[in-house]
């Protein structure tokens, strides 16, 4: 599986970033240029996003693996970030591929099943009721996304997503791949159980929000018996979107856990 990848910086990539959903890896770019001195960074579209490969079935095992693949082929073990469904991607990765994570950061998500899709089904159902073969551009498209989605930064972060359609033909497409994500909601928001007898012992910091209900104390018996040498962070006035939201403290926050666990700062390993 084809997936695509931004380096930012120079010299092998140290840190690997991975989005949520709906996301591309360049959600990432400003907290990668943040820790540019520390190490170099990959930014990753997951499959079905972006510019990455398309697929007919969801799921995390297959797309941890698809990860797996793609560190061994080229930057080898790493730090690995992942925010949303790119942190459940990125804790699948730890506990199937453990000797290609040399520490784990888990953005504003659990390792657990949300039975309302994280509400994210309001918003899959306002993208798909949008008429694409009448859009004629993103200014458009957020005036028609306006009432289902209210919050601008939300249909923002969505729009990036949106592309002109190729040679000249009219309307609008979006990168991601809508129908199966769509369909697929149930599985995105849920958690392979068949993991849930392995662990991984190295270190892990969990970024929450201080406005999200992603993370909260009825999940920390299953975080930490996963992932044992867990920290957790709150962002204060972050929601969700911890990294969009509030970049600067999230670079502090991700800075200082990296120094103190001594996975970046010193020379590669």
């Amino acid at each position: 599986m084809n997936l695509h990848t931004t380096a930012i910086g120079h010299g092998e990539p140290r840190l690997i970033f991975l989005h949520g959903l709906f996301g591309q890896g360049r959600n990432w770019t400003t907290v990668a240029r943040g820790l540019e001195p520390l190490g170099s960074s990959l930014l990753v579209d997951l499959p079905n996003h972006g510019r990455s490969d398309w697929t007919e079935t969801f799921s995390y095992p297959a797309m941890a693996d698809a990860v797996a693949g793609l560190l061994r082929a080229g930057p080898g073990p790493a730090v690995v970030v992942g925010h949303s469904m790119g942190g459940k991607v990125a804790m699948v990765l730890a506990l199937r591929h453990p000797e290609l994570v040399r520490g784990l950061i888990v953005v504003d998500v659990s390792p657990d099943a949300s039975a309302d899709g994280y509400g994210f089904s309001s918003i899959a159902d306002a993208l798909s009721a949008l008429d694409l073969d009448q859009v004629a551009d993103r200014k458009a498209a957020d005036a028609e996304l306006a009432a289902s989605i209210p919050d601008a930064g939300v249909r923002g972060f969505l729009l990036q997503n949106l592309r002109h359609r190729p040679h000249g033909e009219p309307g609008m497409r979006w990168q991601f791949n809508l129908g199966l994500l769509s369909r697929e909601l149930a599985e995105v928001s849920g958690w392979p159980a068949e993991l849930n007898d392995r662990h991984y012992d190295g270190p892990v910091l969990w970024v929450a929000g201080e406005r999200s209900d992603y993370v909260s104390e009825r999940q920390y018996p299953a975080m930490m018996r996963l992932f044992p040498e867990t920290a957790l962070l709150t962002v204060p006035g972050a929601g969700h979107w911890v990294h969009s939201e509030q970049p600067a403290a999230t670079i502090e926050g991700l800075r200082n856990f990296l120094l103190a666990e001594g996975l970046l700062g010193g020379p590669t390993p």
